[in-house]
């Protein structure tokens, strides 16, 4: 039942490439009755490279969009605006792969073939979620579904599951392992209660297709032998895990060897997007080390000409999970900035960490260094390195961390970055409460997508010194 949602991705998925191969077609067949100054023709081998690529951006770009994620259910305004945003890109990355093999397209071509595009995309996406629901309703077999348990999680379960009725869900009804329940509970219509012990004789002389558990935990041990039973009978069951009320984790089954294991994952978890994020971040890290490099040893170098002591500044942080690390940055202070700590504490704005505007620990060229950020490019090596990410929660000190709420020691279980969300909302004029909670909402909504977002709106901010003290 529940797996009909990725098919549904993968319909999507496909459909984008009907739909684009028409737009490639109709915008290659109007081009060609366009009677332009300049004739346009593509050979068979041509045409199939550039709508292989175009297939293929569409695609992945969709799939970094997470479109393909709520077409079945999307507000029409997302649709057209993710629509716009996935047309838009794919036109870019088809323009730049023309000019990168010197393919000589035509513009006008290139043109229609983005607005035939979104045009069908849109138009199929806009009713995408009737027919989604048409399709299942009418030619899908009926999912007859039984609840176990009569109390209220129970309850909630068969409401979610009536309103699952038009994608083909049927709830037969519910089983007790209590001896005072109900004879019937009542939702949209009545459905009977049945003592659980008639379970093999409810699966022989009825349809059941899944059985869902939905008691409290310590009742799971004594229903052991109804799930060997519908081990047995092929019947697929679940078990609704409400009972930890306060858990906002992503819950997965996971083995380790032959045990099996519920697992509760309060941070990003799946590992291909986490080994991409890790490869985009060395990839970038490695390009901009080799580019900045000759400007980064002219840096140390004003550094050191203008104030006494290193040019890098070194200091433990806190990295993924608490691991310390050393982290580098250009030294934008006088070098007993440390040992002054105390002389200027009074000007702290920070209640926990330690934040002066305008600092006058700071040296001239440090000043600069700090509005642009530039103080921050050898944290590079930290990327390279592992210790670091382009983006995630920026590494805090370990004497802040011993301070931290319980709440807000989560920001430790992503790997610490250069940017983050709160410094593309403010940089320096966020409150701690704000930052925190800002940095627990990248947590919890972490994608490439939203990695890429960040890294992008910190370019204008990093160039035009906004926000940093």
């Amino acid at each position: 039942m529940f797996s009909r949602q990725r098919n549904a991705r993968v319909l999507f998925g496909l459909s984008d490439v009907v739909l684009v191969s028409l737009g490639f077609e109709a915008a290659y067949q109007t081009r060609v009755l366009l009677h332009l100054e300049r004739a346009f023709y593509l050979s068979v081998e041509r045409k199939a490279l550039v709508l292989g690529f175009a297939l293929l951006a569409w695609v992945a770009i969709g799939v970094w969009l997470e479109i393909y994620e709520k077409l079945d259910a999307a507000h029409p305004r997302i649709i057209l605006r993710d629509s716009v945003r996935q047309c838009a890109y794919g036109g870019l990355c088809l323009v730049v792969f023309e000019y990168a093999l010197r393919l000589d397209l035509s513009r006008p071509f290139l043109f229609l073939f983005t607005v035939y595009a979104w045009v069908l995309l849109l138009l199929f996406r806009l009713t995408a979620g009737r027919v989604v629901g048409v399709l299942r309703r009418e030619f899908a077999a009926p999912h007859y579904v039984m609840v176990v348990g009569t109390g209220e999680r129970a309850v909630r379960m068969g409401e979610a599951l009536e309103r699952s009725a038009e994608f083909g869900v049927r709830l037969r009804g519910f089983l007790s392992e209590r001896r005072d329940a109900p004879a019937q509970i009542t939702l949209r219509c009545p459905y009977q209660v049945l003592p659980v012990a008639d379970l093999p004789s409810i699966l022989r002389q009825h349809v059941v297709d899944e059985i869902i558990f939905a008691v409290g935990s310590e009742s799971l041990a004594e229903l052991e032998e109804y799930f060997l039973l519908c081990d047995e009978e092929g019947v697929r069951t679940r078990v609704a895990v409400d009972f930890f009320p306060h858990v906002n984790s992503t819950v997965t089954l996971d083995h380790f060897g032959p045990t099996p294991l519920l697992t509760f994952s309060a941070a990003p978890f799946d590992e291909i997007r986490l080994l991409a994020k890790r490869a985009l971040d060395v990839a970038i890290a490695a390009a901009g080390l080799a580019v900045l490099s000759p400007l980064m040893v002219g840096i140390g170098l004003l550094i050191r000409l203008t104030s006494p002591g290193p040019a890098i500044f070194r200091q433990v942080r806190c990295g993924l999970n608490g691991r310390l690390f050393i982290f580098y940055k250009f030294r934008s202070m006088c070098e007993n900035a440390e040992a002054l700590k105390a002389a200027v504490a009074h000007l702290n704005v920070r209640d926990l960490v330690f934040k002066i505007p305008d600092d006058p620990r700071l040296t001239p060229v440090g000043r600069w260094l700090r509005k642009f950020s530039i103080d921050e490019w050898p944290q590079l090596w930290n990327v390279l390195r592992g210790d670091m990410s382009l983006v995630g929660p920026r590494p805090a000190l370990p004497s802040e961390v011993e301070q931290y709420q319980r709440w807000q020691r989560r920001r430790l279980r992503m790997r610490p970055g250069l940017t983050c969300l709160w410094a593309v909302a403010g940089r320096d004029n966020v409150d701690f409460e704000t930052w925190m909670k800002m940095d627990m909402q990248y947590i919890d909504n972490w994608s490439l997508a939203l990695d890429w977002k960040i890294l992008l709106r910190t370019i204008p901010r990093v160039l035009l010194g906004r926000g940093a003290n």
